[in-house]
């Protein structure tokens, strides 16, 4: 068919507007929007390039394969972007959506630019499968790129609706994932398909859903109200990442903290067994608004997030002792790790706030694997070379020094609060264990209370924090007011560290 400029534009034109106009209006009833205002919303004005927008054009019931994809920038930054049309067969996998798919892939991994993938996706097309599933250039390409570019490119999912089966790995293996409340779901089978395969009954929000998956699986790291507010949270993590492994996030104007604060001293209780609120120790070193949290409704007990100080991307692991008093459960150790490669891999100085009593005992968490999961958090903190600060805000106890970076895993330096505590245990747990019959052969009263007393207290002398710094073990005692301060300079000494390891292909992670 020989075309002229207006047929062109009329082809162009029906390939923009997707599919049937029902399929709109049922979108706009779930509160979705259309492909290409995500698109819109997400870059700066008339920057997309788009490719292969006439895929299987000679098919009027699959404008642009039902998938859109291209080039564009934010902030004036390179980026590529994949984006289904759910309009357009549920935004289904055929043979050119997936080719489409993997040449977007490409295109990011030659620009060295990061790639966003904005998915609302039924998955496969069964009279497809022949041709886009199991071959060369099949489906599973799509997720081998994404591991040949993890650590390589920022990967970024903004998940606006369904993620069905192998689909669902697109998600998995993106940096950051962040779900729209009641639209977004991912899983490996359908509630339909569990019931028929092993009996269960369940709906898809139990099954997959966005609050689910984003409070109880860890397999979400943001949860949404809305497309816009996701939009909008992509370009504030966006804005926390280089373009790719080889650069560093941009510095920007500082800001001071956030005003009206309690001053820490009053935040942080003298008695290491009553909760606070860590949230408060990072506003107070952190620039005004610049916290972006990785994962906030999952594993409350540990807190991971972006940040700038003093104008410099940091990436904060902080113990939340106002959540099950900031002990180590397999999730927070599994969320940890995580948080600390990814800041690893693109370059993304670590700030450790610890509070931390240890990881948790008893036969639930070992049968969980709490020593596997334990040893891959001690891992992650042991393999970053990024430049390492490690702050004990009141206590850091057991392997829970180790977790949060302690003098032997190569910080580059290790201070403490003046009130801050260094041990194995805490002095009750101690002296319970090691002087446990002693005490237990004076009666009740006043006489063994005293005793109790008194051996804590000698406890304490013998861990005494001045004793610490004397020794070298941390490398200083900060005033709690100077503490942002001292976090800022620190920070900028070492922002040009350079740490060489033995060559090897990779660790063998205890997972």
């Amino acid at each position: 068919m020989s075309l002229d400029d207006q047929k062109l534009r009329d082809l162009a034109a029906r390939v923009e507007r997707g599919g049937a106009p029902k399929y709109h209006e049922k979108n706009l009833e779930q509160g979705k929007l259309f492909a290409r205002k995500r698109i819109e919303l997400l870059l700066d004005d008339g920057s997309f390039v788009e490719d292969a927008a006439l895929a299987n054009a000679v098919d009027p019931e699959l404008p642009a394969d039902g998938v859109i994809t291209g080039t564009g920038t934010i902030g004036g930054r390179l980026v590529a972007v994949m984006a289904n049309d759910s309009t357009v067969k549920a935004g289904s996998w055929g043979r050119r959506t997936v080719e489409k798919i993997l040449r977007i892939q490409e295109t990011a991994a030659r620009q060295r630019c990061p790639l966003f993938y904005l998915v609302d996706s039924a998955g496969a097309r069964i009279t497809d499968q022949i041709e886009m599933f199991p071959g060369r250039r099949g489906a599973g390409r799509i997720f081998y790129n994404e591991v040949q570019m993890s650590g390589q490119i920022p990967q970024i999912c903004l998940l606006f609706g369904p993620s069905a089966a192998g689909g669902a790995y697109i998600p998995a293996f993106c940096d950051v994932v962040v779900m729209v409340d009641k639209n977004a779901s991912m899983y490996l089978g359908s509630p339909r398909m569990a019931e028929m395969v092993i009996g269960e009954k369940v709906t898809l929000e139990e099954l997959g859903g966005a609050r689910m998956h984003c409070s109880e699986s860890g397999c979400g790291d943001v949860l949404v109200k809305t497309e816009e507010e996701a939009i909008a949270w992509a370009k504030r993590y966006f804005a926390m990442m280089p373009q790719n492994c080889t650069e560093t996030p941009a510095l920007v104007a500082a800001k001071p903290p956030k005003p009206g604060q309690k001053p820490l001293e009053e935040v942080i209780p003298v008695d290491e067994n009553k909760p606070f609120d860590m949230m408060a120790v990072i506003d107070a070193v952190i620039d005004e608004g610049s916290f972006v949290e990785i994962k906030k409704l999952w594993a409350k007990e540990i807190l991971t997030g972006f940040a700038r100080i003093d104008g410099r991307v940091v990436g904060i692991v902080a113990n939340q002792p106002k959540h099950k008093g900031g002990v180590l459960f397999v999730d927070s150790a599994d969320k940890a790790a995580r948080f600390i490669w990814l800041c690893d891999a693109f370059n993304v100085p670590l700030l450790y706030l610890a509070d931390v009593p240890g990881f948790m005992i008893g036969t639930v968490v070992e049968k969980q694997g709490i020593i596997r999961a334990g040893a891959k958090m001690i891992a992650a903190v042991s393999e970053a070379t990024v430049p390492k600060l490690s702050v004990v805000v009141r206590k850091a106890y057991g392997a829970g020094l180790y977790a949060m970076c302690g003098p032997a895993f190569e910080p580059d330096a290790c201070i403490a609060l003046p009130r801050a505590s260094i041990a194995v245990m805490g002095p009750s747990a101690a002296v319970n264990a090691v002087y446990y019959n002693k005490i237990q052969a004076v009666p009740e009263g006043p006489e063994r209370d005293a005793m109790v007393k008194r051996l804590r207290d000698e406890y304490r002398e013998d861990v005494d924090l001045v004793k610490l710094a004397s020794e070298m073990v941390i490398d200083g005692i900060v005033p709690t007011t100077a503490l942002r301060d001292e976090i800022a300079r620190r920070f900028s000494r070492y922002a040009g560290k350079v740490e060489e390891r033995p060559r090897k292909k990779h660790i063998v992670p205890p997972v």
